[in-house]
């Protein structure tokens, strides 16, 4: 068996660290991790192949478990190099493949952004005040094409601490030339009175429409809500969770608390402990629609979209990967 290639551990810890941030990003990340291990792997046979792909695949997986569009990446990738592993016993050919797999999946995830972007900007008008919240590729697409299309707004852009990813979408937005307002975490409420919609992003959509998104979103979705503004939230449909077709609830990642405190003024405290969700549940009853490259849906219609995309998911699909892991792994 070839062990996990170093690039592929490398982008592993990226995602872990999150030095990589936002689900397509890490998504792609990790498909790009696949292509590497099948095109490093010294498999004579297909099965061996599929062994080492596997390993790389469970490496991957586990370093961020609330992030859904990683296992559904992973998933997408393994089950049609999987499928090739059984029309053809030439490993070249199967490697050959996987490289078409992955740069597949990466176009799909670009082309997915730029679509949602161009639905979503149909939403904003001249003169909008926008709030948005964390760093997310489609809610910050949404931005730029309706600015690019000459419309006039502004944008409000929490902080989202602890790790700033609202610093992020603001360079994205000032290098795109649209006007916006830095503020802290703790004036969203304050502000949002001052404000006509909301964009988000997802990191993950369960099948009652429910999406999981950096911690706060519900907050920001909440003082939407009491201030009767749309709530939206823009995703990539790979980002819906089959899992939560069988009922199962998606995982809440608690991060370390270095994040919040310096682990010397925390060993420093007696009494004191630290609690850092990464991610909330936004209730769909607070979102007014969803908006995926495939249109605009309103939260109910999440189960459509997981339907059409696996059917009646069955738990023994759940990570195909699984099965070509070697037991001693």
């Amino acid at each position: 068996m070839t062990p996990v290639p170093a690039k592929t551990l490398q982008i592993a810890e990226e995602i872990r660290s999150m030095r990589t941030r936002g689900a397509g990003r890490i998504a792609c990340a990790a498909v790009q991790g696949l292509m590497i291990a099948a095109e490093e792997s010294r498999a004579s046979t297909p099965e061996q192949l599929l062994e080492d792909v596997a390993q790389a695949a469970r490496a991957l997986h586990n370093t961020r478990p609330s992030a859904v569009s990683l296992p559904n990446g992973l998933r997408y990738f393994f089950t049609r190099l999987e499928a090739k592993a059984k029309e053809t016993t030439d490993t070249a050919t199967i490697r050959q493949h996987a490289r078409d797999i992955g740069q597949g999946f990466i176009t799909m995830s670009n082309n997915a952004v730029k679509a949602i972007g161009q639905i979503g900007s149909r939403f904003i008008d001249d003169g909008d005040v926008i709030f948005t919240y964390c760093n997310s590729a489609t809610a910050v697409e949404i931005l730029i094409t309706a600015h690019q299309m000459g419309k006039q707004f502004s944008v409000y852009v929490p902080e989202t601490r602890p790790k700033y990813q609202g610093h992020i979408s603001a360079t994205w937005l000032d290098d795109a030339g649209i006007a916006c307002c830095l503020i802290t975490d703790n004036a969203i409420r304050y502000l949002m009175g001052h404000a006509d919609k909301v964009f988000v992003g997802a990191d993950a959509i369960a099948a009652n429409g429910a999406v999981l998104n950096k911690i706060g979103t519900s907050m920001v979705a909440l003082a939407a809500n009491e201030a009767r503004l749309d709530f939206f939230v823009a995703a990539e449909s790979y980002k819906f969770s089959p899992l939560t077709m069988l009922g199962e609830l998606i995982q809440i990642e608690e991060r370390e608390a270095s994040e919040v405190v310096p682990t010397d003024q925390l060993a420093s405290w007696k009494h004191v402990t630290v609690r850092n969700p990464a991610f909330d549940l936004t209730p769909p009853e607070y979102i007014d629609a969803i908006i995926t490259e495939q249109g605009q849906i309103p939260p109910q219609g999440a189960i459509s979209i997981l339907y059409e995309q696996y059917g009646w998911f069955t738990s023994e699909l759940a990570l195909p990967w699984e099965s070509h892991v070697p037991a001693s792994s």
